[in-house]
């Protein structure tokens, strides 16, 4: 059973924030006004900044800023990549110290075999020192559907090799990756269209790269994409985009990462938004957030 959660503009007061604020990176179809930010005292409910336009607009004639996954690095610095193009062999790639300050947009080249590369999302590896990516390509040598990919990077110029990351025998898309407990665990959608799935799954695995086992059973109902998941105190959350009717952004929750529940009627999200990600800041980072807003 779902609720539908709802739109309602929340007023923060400049020292409301709790320990632990989120910041919600997202789109808006059809993907061409750039990146949107949203924040949350608690992670449940989300008011829209900037006056609920782009926070970063695209730079370049013909970007597109899909899917946009945002860090925090080793150094402190923040780090968001993005789907450049439907059919790109490339990513979008841009860095800030504040969030406020960003440097400029660059178009990554990824994977030239590739007929596209969407949804990437990074993840520092502190044995490699090195920056891990994973997104989902067509390589038609392979598979005509898509299959996830890895490669590392120190310095988001060059790269490794890419390489399988998860293939399950089907079509997948839409990784993201979580560190509890002494394990991994990488949530991701199933994308078979025939017999329907288009529903989110959980693995878990040994170390960052895998291997994945023990894919669980649907999580989400069909036709949902794009999950993000944070630990709020004593919950795990996983945050999807649900893109048929109907259409609006929701929400899971577990305290095993086993049984989860939908919590929809808890939530608040921006109107419209579309597939992005979710990250703790501090509340310092939150009121400087707030302060570039007004």
């Amino acid at each position: 059973m779902r609720n539908r959660a709802g739109f309602a503009v929340l007023a923060f007061a400049a020292t409301a924030f709790a320990a632990d604020p989120v910041l919600f990176v997202y789109f808006k179809e059809p993907a061409k006004s750039g990146v949107y930010f949203a924040l949350s005292e608690d992670g449940y409910r989300f008011e829209a900044l900037n006056g609920g336009k782009p926070w970063l607009p695209p730079q370049h004639k013909g970007e597109l800023m899909r899917d946009p996954f945002l860090t925090r690095g080793p150094d402190g610095e923040f780090h968001m990549v993005w789907t450049w193009e439907w059919r790109a062999q490339s990513i979008g790639y841009a860095h800030s110290k504040d969030l406020i300050h960003w440097s400029e947009q660059r178009e990554v080249p990824l994977f030239p075999e590739a007929r596209n590369t969407w949804a990437p999302e990074i993840y520092w590896d502190t044995a490699k020192q090195s920056w891990l990516v994973i997104w989902s390509s067509v390589v038609e040598a392979r598979s005509d559907t898509n299959r996830l990919y890895h490669a590392f990077t120190k310095d988001f110029k060059t790269f490794t090799k890419p390489e399988i990351f998860f293939d399950p025998g089907y079509q997948v898309i839409d990784a993201t990756l979580l560190a509890s407990e002494g394990k991994y665990f990488m949530i991701f959608k199933d994308e078979r269209p025939e017999p329907l799935h288009k529903e989110i799954k959980i693995a878990q695995g040994p170390t960052l790269e895998g291997p994945w086992t023990g894919i669980s059973e649907a999580l989400t109902e069909s036709w949902s994409e794009g999950p993000s998941i944070l630990k709020l105190e004593d919950r795990y959350v996983i945050y999807y985009d649900h893109y048929r009717e109907p259409r609006r952004y929701e929400a899971i929750g577990s305290i095993d990462l086993k049984n989860w529940m939908p919590i929809n009627e808890r939530m608040t999200f921006p109107a419209d938004c579309k597939h992005g990600s979710f990250l703790h800041i501090t509340p310092e980072e939150a009121r400087r957030l707030q302060t570039a807003n007004q």
